[in-house]
């Protein structure tokens, strides 16, 4: 699994895995917890 920092504009924060949002702060109208990430990524590979 690769990480990049895409840099944008406006307060976009999303978190992409493998081409897969796992966190979009305009859809949840905040930043994520640390924890949050971890767990949405979890779900995503089955763990």
């Amino acid at each position: 699994m690769e990480s990049a920092l895409i840099e944008g504009s406006g307060g976009v924060f999303d978190v992409h895995v493998d081409g897969a949002q796992v966190w979009s702060k305009h859809e949840k109208d905040r930043f994520p917890e640390h924890h949050e990430v971890l767990e949405a990524i979890g779900k995503l590979k089955g763990r």
